[in-house]
């Protein structure tokens, strides 16, 4: 038997099953990987305190990484919500202590309906201690724009620039998403010296929910399995788009992805990639 690659998430619980860990491992089982989680916060409003963020200790996310990394391994690993400065700066520090090629930086600051997922202080701990580390940073539109000092992006012209702008804090590959353009839902990928657009139909639904969460496992499973960061993007851009396709909702509130939707339906998007070196 041949054993499935490995895949680490270090990000936030979300109850509601549409985001963060719960979409992770969703995402990793669907593209036959082996998922592994370290949960650093669960996220869940609480009805009478009305607190939305309730994070973990410092030795539980500790512990939760030695156990996974001792028992099983890593080939792969992906970070998504990390809300403090203090937990930036551990999760730096273990993925320091492994040899591990593939790390997708998801830099989770904000939830869909612009709730506060990262603390004030914790942003330069991001840019300074984590990022520099990984193979790729995911940025939505408003987390490049906090990460470039809340410079205002409207066109697919300032996803460029700003993907330009964010490789200097030294990942290897910036991947801007245009999620929140008119027109086609397109992203920007540049790794240094080229510029690539990915163009996927938009869907008109507000069911939406732990999209990037999803979109930036996908990539971290497809590198798991061998693929390049350009072929680990396109692929994970067909998966996303088809979840999205697919979304529902169970009540009044905005709801998930249907991260079983490729499988079942069987439909893959074409998207259309265009490339320019700068």
């Amino acid at each position: 038997m041949s054993k499935p690659s490995r895949v680490l998430t270090i990000a936030g619980s979300a109850a509601g099953g549409s985001a963060g860990i719960q979409a992770d491992l969703k995402t990793f089982q669907e593209l036959d990987v082996y998922g592994m989680s370290v949960v650093t916060a669960i996220v869940g409003r609480h009805p009478v305190t009305n607190k939305n963020v309730h994070p973990q200790t410092i030795e539980a996310i500790e512990a939760q990484f030695a156990t996974a990394n001792m028992q099983v391994g890593f080939d792969a690993l992906k970070t998504g919500m990390l809300f403090s400065k203090e937990v930036i700066e551990k999760t730096a520090e273990l993925i320091s202590t492994i040899d591990i090629k593939d790390i997708v930086v998801d830099p989770v600051m904000v939830g869909k309906l612009d709730s506060k997922l990262l603390k004030d202080d914790a942003i330069e701990a991001l840019k300074e201690k984590l990022i520099p580390l990984s193979s790729v940073i995911t940025p939505n539109m408003v987390e490049a724009s906090i990460l470039l000092d809340d410079r205002p992006l409207h066109t697919i012209d300032d996803l460029k620039q700003a993907a330009i702008d964010l490789h200097e804090l030294g990942p290897d590959y910036v991947l801007v998403k245009g999620g929140r353009l008119k027109g086609p839902a397109v992203d920007v990928l540049y790794e240094g010296t080229t510029i690539t657009t990915l163009e996927a139909p938009r869907i008109n639904t507000v069911n939406t929910s732990g999209a990037g969460c999803t979109y930036s496992a996908a990539i971290t499973a497809y590198l798991a399995k061998g693929k390049s960061i350009h072929e680990a993007v396109l692929l994970a851009k067909s998966f996303i788009t088809t979840a999205i396709e697919h979304s529902f909702t169970y009540t009044d509130q905005v709801g998930p992805t249907y991260h079983a939707a490729e499988r079942k339906y069987g439909e893959a998007h074409e998207i259309i990639v265009k490339t320019e070196t700068i």
